[in-house]
């Protein structure tokens, strides 16, 4: 099984798993992390995420996780964690949520000198970001965005 197969079919299972512990699913990861495989589910709450949710969801998802399907996959460590404040943008849905929010775009190489810029979150389009920052926006291409965060702001 390849890593989307399991990141699709760990979402499938753990959706309902997630519900049931009163949360809703926001991530799943699969992928080497300092030379060990993490499967990493992330949940979220407007409300915030409990330690005993996020143990509910991992003892819930842990033993269907020993069926045979996924026998062929690498040993891995199963994180189950919250969203938290400086939650990772991944999917469509996380960018269409915070238009309009701060948000730090962390680059591969600097762009136009900076590895990393903050600014309000304007769109989202197939993978390009684009930015308001000193009432100019700018567009930014997936292929130089290594990550893009919730800026938390205090």
């Amino acid at each position: 099984m390849q890593a989307k197969q399991i990141v699709a079919r760990v979402e499938e299972l753990v959706r309902p798993l997630c519900a049931a512990a009163g949360v809703s699913l926001w991530d799943v990861e699969f992928g080497k992390e300092g030379g060990q495989y993490m499967l990493t589910v992330t949940v979220d709450h407007p409300e915030g995420v409990s330690i005993d949710q996020c143990e509910q969801v991992s003892r819930a998802l842990d033993p269907m996780l020993d069926e045979k399907e996924f026998d062929d996959m690498p040993s891995y460590t199963l994180c189950v964690s919250s969203a938290g404040l400086s939650r990772r943008l991944a999917r469509p849905e996380h960018f269409a949520a915070f238009i309009g929010h701060t948000v730090e775009v962390g680059f591969y190489k600097p762009v136009d000198g900076a590895k990393q810029v903050e600014g309000t979150l304007v769109s989202y389009d197939d993978g390009r970001v684009t930015l308001e920052r000193g009432g100019q926006q700018t567009i930014y291409e997936p292929k130089d965005i290594a990550a893009v965060r919730l800026a938390v702001e205090i």
